[in-house]
């Protein structure tokens, strides 16, 4: 496995080779330095043809100056991290250069989904004592420690490094459509201390929360996450020292609840998270292709200027204060072409 993680020092030594524009890169925790735009590894088939595709496109944007990579176990059932792992060994490039994210909470399966997944959960997770039957909620979710850190050990295994910059909690809000907020808030702060263990075993470097619905919705949602609880949770934890800094959250030109929305105690989630010191990364930046095809109008005349909406759509997210990156699935080189071009390009003023 490779040594290592992201640093300060690889980071900039990425940065100016890149010959970026200003303003691509940013400053992240522990210094790091972050591209604008990142690659996601979401979507496509269980085959071998897909994970050939990832790993050239993943190479193909490091070369291009985006050094944020995203993944988690269970996209393409441990292909994806797999994919991307194969990208960063052959890429030529040096680890501490590269910021690795990846997520763990849905019960992944191995390479494809199996004929019988009640029977490969079971053996995989409930036998060896990983998992107990009443940690599943929904048939698909967990947060126990135990099955956290054998995520992150297997989730190494497959991206073949020794430590993961950025590990999530995959859409904690899942559990609370099960079981009531307090056991939520119970059951997060046991995750939150098998996390800051592997931190200080130095599986991790820091963790976070990756949601889709959780922070943008109303306060009276069932699955509505407050910022200010899920820090607090760290701090019983870890005390002011924790490390907790990260939230990852759609964030498009039809999905800005992030930017428009006061659901955290009177704030936006970017304006919460800026006043916590949080690394705040928008994902679905083109909404699944859809803001490829076409945007909402009127543009501004920086918009305008770009040759594709896919552009457009990641200009303005990246824009937007209080995105450090802005995620995006590409699997083919002509994408990474096309998006990666905004590299040599200035962000939007705000």
């Amino acid at each position: 496995m490779l040594p290592g993680r992201a640093t300060a020092e690889g980071t900039a030594r990425f940065r100016d080779a890149s010959a970026a524009a200003p303003g691509h890169f940013r400053g992240g925790a522990g210094g790091v330095w972050l591209s604008s735009l990142g690659i996601g590894t979401y979507l496509g088939r269980d085959d071998a043809a897909t994970d050939a595709l990832y790993a050239a496109s993943v190479r193909r944007a490091l070369q291009l100056g985006l050094n944020v990579v995203d993944t988690a176990i269970n996209y393409r059932n441990q292909r994806s991290e797999r994919a991307v792992g194969a990208a960063v060994r052959e890429s030529g490039q040096g680890r501490d250069g590269i910021v690795l994210c990846t997520k763990g909470g849905y019960l992944a399966f191995d390479g494809a989904r199996p004929r019988d997944a009640r029977a490969y959960v079971e053996e995989t997770f409930l036998k060896p004592g990983i998992l107990t039957a009443d940690e599943i909620v929904a048939g698909c979710h967990s947060m126990g420690p135990r099955y956290l850190s054998d995520q992150i050990d297997r989730s190494r295994l497959n991206l073949g490094v020794g430590c993961i910059d950025v590990y999530y909690l995959h859409n904690p809000e899942t559990q609370l459509g099960e079981v009531p907020r307090a056991e939520f808030l119970r059951r997060l702060r046991l995750a939150f201390e098998a996390l800051e263990r592997a931190c200080n075993e130095g599986r991790i470097g820091c963790y976070g929360t990756a949601t889709w619905n959780g922070y943008r919705l109303e306060t009276d949602d069932e699955e509505y996450l407050s910022l200010a609880e899920v820090l607090a949770a760290a701090r019983d934890v870890a005390g002011e020292q924790h490390r907790f800094r990260a939230v990852q959250l759609p964030f498009n030109l039809e999905m800005d609840e992030a930017a428009t929305f006061q659901n955290q105690g009177g704030s936006t989630l970017l304006q919460a998270a800026s006043a916590a010191g949080l690394m705040v990364f928008g994902s679905a930046s083109i909404l699944q292709g859809r803001l490829s095809q076409q945007i909402p109008q009127p543009l501004p005349e920086g918009l305008r200027a770009l040759r594709t909406d896919a552009q457009r759509a990641l200009q303005c997210a990246r824009s937007t204060p209080g995105i450090a990156c802005a995620l995006v699935g590409m699997k083919t080189a002509a994408h990474v072409d096309e998006n990666a071009a905004l590299a040599k390009l200035a962000p939007l003023p705000a």
